[in-house]
This record gives structure tokens, sequence and C-alpha cells, in this order.
């Protein structure tokens, strides 16, 4: 087999054959002659194995130089691996990120994505009985409990085996912690500050932790990525640490982490769902440790060591001069100055004392700039200082966020920004996250799945839509660059209808000279005519958008989705379904000698809900859909490395009926999982999703159209609205003819085809005026919606004649 484990202590050079020589990686190119040379580097990212028919892998890696003495960019000590055939599934079964690796057999080729991933020009093919890799780990500690014997095994080099067994890891209680030990622990977290820069390259965790022992131990954990540290939420949550080292520090006990660290964490609500919280894709975890979780969950709720009152609050009940945590969700943010930032957060609740107003200039502002004066009641503007200004810069408008410490002021005004009637005023709060990270002040990013950004999803979920938001989610340019499209002329029956403003702004009308000489934020009414729209093809108008990151695409076609389905299909290979899972086989209708594999869920079957959900396998796109005539919800699935897993989220993810639903590759953290049907009376896409981590992606209709009065023409978007233009579900619009069909016949009247004797009639409108980034670097554009506008179909039929 050709990779080699190399066992520590005696370093990886001496045990490769001698008569290698090895060559930097910054030397390397497509000239160099690989002859019994060897390239070593450290595996900085390790991608997926890809399988390209059955028994033909392909994976690829990036490694990077470690000798630091050598005198060359950062580009070129960084270069990329691509393993085929056998030994790219022997690395990933083998290798893991953070190896050091060493390779020979290999052949130089162009790296043909050096302009994007700026490292080295070259890649390093790997393929054939020649190709070999060499990879040194660090061996476990030492069981204190295992026989001399098993301690002088030899530390030569073995060959790793195709399957191999799941490590089985012992934890210490705390109270039994001997000096100079290294331990896997659990600990219940009684305090903890989030990651905070270190005076070196580090970032530095600092938390303390119990366990039944009723041993307080403090732990200090220094790494150099974020996504190592223990991703803690509040106090009460439960950590799982491995390879930490024991020592004694003022009169204590403590907890350093070393070589081969790593952490998971959980929430520690009783009752709760267990899942680790961690980025790393390979970790053990069985239902030892699930006990384990679920012990501690109640030995501590039983004990006082948890606040009888949580240190989160909601806005609602702050009250001057306190120190809470908050749990919100972004809405903007803007640099006050080189040490201040602010946030305008809210969650959904009113706070009952008068808030600081902050003006910022629009331009500086991400995220809206401006809600309506019922939502501007809701927000809390949060000043950020020191070094939580960093942080800050990496946060989205969107996110939501835990912000620890924060620290409520009454009648400040000593703060960037105040405008001048504020300067006299006492009777206001505002929000200060001070600088430093006593008491755990800090701010942490929470996830989709937690259960209080669920909470606080129900919550602002609640809330009635404003007219204003939302409009400057998609760039400027994400709208225009799906226009493309040649113009057709289309055929159909003409239905008369026209346009009603169904919002309660009272003003006057004005022309689209005037409009466009007007500022941005603000509705305004316009009377005119429709000159041409886009797409013509109307089907390219549907688009799948993500709430959460903004992002829009196009619908993939039949083709591309039967392609999908067909590669997936061609894998017969054993595969183990998960636990929770009962398999079987059906019956394709009008075809008994075909059989597809089916996987139910246990839970679903003991409630008598069998046809409400299977996991289906093998089939094509084709039979999909048939079958979904006859089964409420069936998850497409397939097999990997002999494990159940969901297709790519480029195909639909759910198939309803006649109905698909997708999900954002950008923001879904999708993973096979059985859903939880209890107390539900029907299971729909959002309980699917929601169990699947899959963020939902929504139908949406995105148009341009050029409107015309008088005075000028104009270009005006309809997106956001069009569901209550055109009257129509934008889900039944990808399901059904007869909604298409409907669209088609009222865009064919507001705007006839070339050649038609129709004529276009006069509109009434609603439009919001937003300003939109440029996403090339140019000025800010003003841009336009159409909103709170409904198509009307009177009863009689009249060509030419004002219908608003």
């Amino acid at each position: 087999m050709p990779v080699h484990v190399l066992s520590e202590g005696v370093g990886p050079g001496t045990q490769v054959p001698a008569h290698l020589t090895r060559i930097p990686i910054s030397l390397i190119s497509t000239s160099t002659d690989s002859t019994n040379r060897i390239v070593k580097g450290k595996v900085v990212h390790k991608g997926p194995l890809v399988s390209l028919s059955t028994g033909n892998f392909i994976l690829k890696t990036v490694i990077q130089e470690e000798d630091s003495s050598l005198n060359v960019s950062f580009q070129n000590m960084s270069i990329n691996v691509v393993l085929s055939g056998a030994l790219a599934k022997n690395f990933s079964q083998a290798v893991n990120q953070g190896d050091v690796v060493l390779a020979s057999g290999f052949t130089v080729g162009k790296n043909p994505t050096v302009h994007k991933d700026k490292i080295h020009p070259c890649n390093l093919l790997l393929s054939g009985c020649d190709a070999c890799v060499y990879v040194s780990r660090p061996l476990p500690p030492p069981d204190p409990r295992s026989s001399p014997t098993r301690k002088r095994r030899s530390a030569a080099s073995f060959e790793v085996a195709s399957t191999t067994k799941a490590p089985k890891y012992s934890y210490l209680r705390l109270g039994d912690l001997k000096t100079g030990s290294i331990v896997n622990v659990y600990g219940v977290v009684v305090f903890f500050k989030q990651p905070f820069k270190s005076r070196g390259t580090d970032f530095c965790s600092s938390l303390k932790i119990i366990d039944q022992s009723n041993q307080k131990v403090a732990c200090t954990i220094f790494c150099e990525k974020l996504d190592d540290h223990p991703k803690i939420f509040q106090i009460g949550d439960i950590v799982r640490m491995h390879r930490v080292k024991a020592s004694f520090f003022n009169d204590s006990m403590t907890l350093v982490n070393t070589f081969g660290f790593s952490v998971v964490t959980f929430d520690g609500a009783v009752g709760g769902a267990v899942e680790p919280r961690t980025t790393s894709r390979s970790f053990h975890f069985d239902q030892e440790d699930r006990r384990t979780v679920e012990e501690l969950r109640s030995w501590a709720a039983s004990q006082t060591l948890l606040p009888l009152v949580p240190a989160a609050i909601p806005l609602s009940a702050v009250k001057p001069k306190a120190y809470f945590d908050l749990t919100c969700q972004l809405l903007a943010k803007a640099p006050m100055d080189t040490t201040c930032t602010l946030l305008r957060v809210w969650d959904g609740t009113m706070c009952p004392h008068n808030l600081l107003n902050v003006i910022v200039e629009s331009n500086v502002t991400e995220g809206p700039s401006s809600f309506s004066k019922e939502k501007e009641k809701l927000i809390a503007n949060i000043h950020v200082y020191d070094n939580h200004v960093e942080f800050a810069r990496q946060l989205k408008p969107g996110d939501f966020l835990r912000i620890y410490n924060l620290r409520a002021i009454p009648g400040t005004s000593k703060v960037p920004g105040l405008t001048s009637s504020q300067s006299e005023e006492a009777a206001h709060l505002a929000f200060h996250l001070h600088g430093g990270t006593s008491y755990g002040r800090g701010i942490r990013i929470l996830p989709e799945n937690s259960p209080d950004v669920q909470e606080l999803k129900r919550v602002i979920d609640a809330y009635p839509e404003d007219d204003n938001d939302g409009f400057s989610e998609l760039h400027n340019s994400d709208l225009l660059e799906d226009w493309t499209t040649p113009l057709d002329s289309l055929d159909g029956e003409a239905v008369n209808c026209g346009t009603e403003r169904c919002c309660s702004h009272d003003m006057q009308p004005v022309t689209l000279s005037e409009l466009k000489q007007s500022g941005p934020g603000r509705v305004y009414h316009i009377r005119a005519q429709l000159r041409s729209y886009e797409p013509r093809r109307l089907h390219q108008a549907l688009k799948l958008y993500c709430s959460k990151c903004s992002s829009m695409e196009d619908v993939p076609d039949d083709e591309l989705l039967a392609q999908i389905f067909s590669e997936a299909s061609r894998d017969s290979a054993p595969c183990s379904p998960p636990p929770w899972a009962l398999y079987g086989q059906v019956d394709f209708p009008g075809s008994p000698n075909r059989e597809l594999s089916i996987h139910l869920s246990t839970q679903l079957m003991c409630e008598g809900k069998t046809k409400e959900l299977i996991f289906l396998r093998g089939s094509t796109l084709k039979e999909t859909c048939r079958l979904a005539d006859s089964y409420q919800n069936i998850l497409p699935v397939r097999s990997s490395e002999g494990h159940l897993a969901l297709l790519d989220l480029s195909a639909p993810f759910l198939f309803r009926g006649k109905k698909r639903y997708y999900g954002c590759k950008r923001c879904s953290k999708a993973a096979l999982r059985e859903p939880s049907a209890e107390g539900v009376e029907m299971i729909d896409e959002k309980i699917l999703a929601e169990a699947l981590g899959v963020q939902l992606l929504q139908f949406v209709l995105l148009m341009k159209l050029e409107l015309q009065d008088e005075t000028d023409t104009l270009d005006v978007f309809l997106w956001k609205h069009a569901e209550s233009f055109f009257s129509v579900s934008t889900e039944d619009v990808a399901a059904n003819q007869e909604a298409q069909n409907s669209i088609r016949e009222i865009m064919d009247y507001l705007c006839p085809p070339v050649g038609s004797m129709g004529q276009s009639p006069w509109l009434d409108l609603c439009l919001m005026a937003y300003r939109a980034k440029d996403d090339g670097g140019g000025p800010n554009q003003t841009c336009y919606q159409i909103c709170h506008t409904s198509v009307i179909k009177p009863s009689s039929t009249q060509s030419n004649v004002d219908l608003a």
C-alpha cells in the first residue's frame, strides 16, 4: 500500500529510502527531474475524496514548506498535491490536516488555478505504483494501564490498513489529576472568556470547569486558529478536551493544551440535542460519550453551579447601569473611529427606556442605513470599543450574536456620533461593550441551529415586515447580471388587466423625471406604461434566493439534475445505514423488475407515519419524481465512503409532490440526521431542513421592467413583492404550469408582444427608491423596486382604457 505512517520518535527523514533526496517546494518547476526526489511539507488543507467511477478516486491537498529558514515568498511555500486511484483513498483514510508528509514518485504539472489560490504555479501529481506518501504522526498518550510489552512496541514504519478501528479514549475525573500527566477530560463550564489575541501569534481562551468530583479546574488554551478553540456560548455548556496537560500553578491544578489537542463543546441544557460543536471533520463520538454528556447535564442541574438568573436577557428587560448578555441579530454596522464600531441590533422586543440615537453617514454603513419608524424603536445602538473592534469588522449584517458583559449606561453623551439635540439629554440609555476581556466580555457568532437563535427567530418572525427592509439586500450588480436573455415574443391569448396600489401612503404621483431627481430611502407613487421587460423567457425569471447570505442563483434545469442523480445512482457499493434507519426496497411503478433502495425512520414507523418520509437511494430523477406522487416527503441520498449521505446541494434535497426544495451551499451545514416528529402533525420542508442543517432557499421572481411616461423612462426591479403583484405563490410558479401561464398572460397584456394590436395600459405603481453598492468599485447607484402594487383583472375587457 503506497501510504506509510511513521511513528513518533524517529524523524521521517531517517526512515524513508536512503536514495531519495529532498527538493524544496520553492525550487519545483515543470522542468524538474523528479527521479529519486522527495518533497516534504505540512498538510494545511485536505480536500474531500471524490469518486470518479467504481474504484477510481481523486483527492486534492495542499502542503506547505516548514523550513522557515528558506528565503522564499509565502506564495511559493505552498503547493497543490493531486492524488488519484487507490493512493487517494488511502491518503484520505490515513492522513489528517496538520500531519507532515513526504511524497515521492510524483510528476509536475501546471497549476491552472494559480491566480485564484495564490500558491505555487505548479501541481504535484501522484498516481500509479511508483507514487508513495510517508506521513509523520505522533503516537497517542500511553495508557498507564497498558503492559510493558505494549510500551516496547517497535517504532518502525507500518502500512495503514484499509479499515481502521475507532480509537477508544479514557477520561479522568478532575479530582484525580496528577501534575505532569496528559489526559482527556469532560467538564461543565462555570466561567469562560472568549478567545483573545495573545502577545504572540496565538489566540488564548480561558475557562474554568467542574465535574462530579466537585473539583474546579482552570484551563488555558493557546491555538493559532479561532476554529480550534472551544465554542462556548454560556455557563453550563459542557466541554470535552483531549490531550491536555495537568500542572500546578498558584496553588491550584490547571490544564493547558498540548500537541494534538482537540475540543468539542455541547449544550448543557437537560433534554436538549446532544450535538457536538466543532469545526473538525473527524472526531470520535459514540453512545458512551452521549451518556457522559447527559450524566453531566443531570448532575449540573441538581447542583447550584449555574446562576439562578440567566445572564442573557432581552432588551425588554434591560435596566439602567446593569451588565448583561444579549442575544440579538445584527442589522447594520458602521465604524465610528479607529477605536469604536457601532453595531445596530435587535431581538424583536422593545426596551422600556429611551435609547440613544446615533447618526452616521449612509456611505460608511454596512447594511441598511435606515428603517421604518416602528422598527427603529426596537433597534439598539451598541458601541464596541478597543480589542473588540477587530472582531466586529468580521461580522456581517444578518449574523446572530451573543454579546457578553454589555453595559447599559444612563444619560451618557460622551460617545462618537451623538446628535446635538441629545447632548443635553439625560433620560436615555447607551449600550457599551468596553475593551478588555474581564468577566468574559466579548462577542460570539451563534450558529443557526442554536436553541437561543431558534427562539430569537420566533420572536423576530412575529414582527410585521417593514416597507423599507431588504431593498438593499441585493447589490445592483447582482440584479443586473441576470439579464442576458435575448428578446423573444411569446404566443398566447391576452387577458385584460391593470394595477392598483395597495399601500397606505398618502401622496401625489410624481413623473419619472421628477422621481429621478429625488433622493433614495423613500416611497413614491407614479403613473406609467410598461415599455419592455426582461427576461422575455419567463421561466428564467424564477430564481433561488437565500435570506441569510442574500445570494441569488438560477434554478437548475432538469438536464443538470438528471446528471447528478445518474452519477449518484451508479454507486452500488455496500452502504451501512445509520442506527435509526431501517433498510428496505420498493418496486418502481410500472417496472416490476426495478427495485429501489429506501430507508425509513424507526421513530416515524412507530408512530404509524411510514409514508410521510423516505430516504431514497439509487434512483434517477425521473423515478424520484414518479415516487413523489406516492410519498409525502422524499429525501434523495447516496453512498459516501460506506455511509449514507445527502446529495450535493446543487440538486433538491427534498421532493414533496411536484414541489422541489433546495438548500444554500454557502450557509448550509448539511448532514444526514433523523428528523424529530414529536408533537408535529405534519412534517414539512422547514422541519426537515432544520433537522438536516440545510438553509432553505426561497423561490423568487426577479424581473427588470422599463417604464415610461411623457417625461422620461426608468428601469425598475420586481422581486420582493412579485408574489403580491401577480397574486401567485412562487412555489406554485415553480411547480404549476397554470401559475406560469397566468404570469405570461398578464405580462402580454401589460406589454403587448411585437406585432400585436394591443396597447400598453397606464399603471398606478408604488416604488421604493434605495441606494445600492456597485461591486465593480464604481459609485453607489439609486435603484427602484415595485412594492405594494397588485395586478387587477376587471370583468370587462377593454384594450385602451385607464384601469387605475
